[in-house]
């Protein structure tokens, strides 16, 4: 029985694929759409990254479908794709291409299938993932119960939680960033 071997996609493949994407093995792996709630919650987190990173001057806030190319890591992740992330630079010369390296901070905001123990261990792995690029911080963004889970790069086991009432931040990646829960999920 012959075997037949796929070639392996690389970032050029990546650019062309009109779906929100990330390269990991050597394979394009899209991710399907989301729904309302986590659209309106990943929306917001940039909104608010945004208004911060234009008043302080520092890096650049990007909405979802923004990638970042990395150096491929022993797992094979060659690129992320968060749903919400801050950036401080440096900046790829052309403007229309993928950042070169991880963000500084990225926000995964859980969509409806994000809940089964796959789920929670892809997630796991994405967060090793980022930290092993050179993320400082990411947030976990529970869609359900309403909480955010900020993991850091200098602690990656044990994040820090805010739940409606608190106020969220992404020290030290975005210096003195700070957004209400509250209003996230409202």
């Amino acid at each position: 029985m012959a075997s037949v071997m796929q070639k392996r996609a690389t970032l050029d493949d990546l650019y062309r694929t009109p779906e929100k994407a990330e390269l990991i093995g050597g394979r394009i792996v899209v991710y399907m759409a989301t729904g309302r709630k986590p659209g309106r919650i990943g929306g917001r987190i940039y909104r608010s990254l945004d208004d911060h990173a234009v008043s302080v001057k520092v890096g650049e806030a990007f909405p979802d479908n923004v990638g970042y190319a990395i150096a491929i890591l022993p797992s094979g992740r060659e690129s992320f794709c968060p749903d919400a992330s801050f950036h401080r630079g440096p900046f790829p010369k052309n403007p229309m291409r993928f950042i070169t390296g991880s963000p500084h901070f990225a926000a995964e905001v859980r969509s409806e299938s994000d809940y089964t123990p796959a789920a929670e261990l892809e997630m796991a792995e994405k967060r090793a993932d980022y930290f092993q690029a050179g993320t400082e911080v990411v947030w976990d963004v529970d869609t359900v119960a309403e909480r955010i889970h900020v993991y850091r790069a200098s602690d990656p086991d044990h994040p820090a939680t805010y739940s409606r009432g608190d106020t969220a931040e992404a020290e030290p990646a975005v210096p003195g960033w700070r957004v209400p829960v509250d209003w996230i999920f409202s």
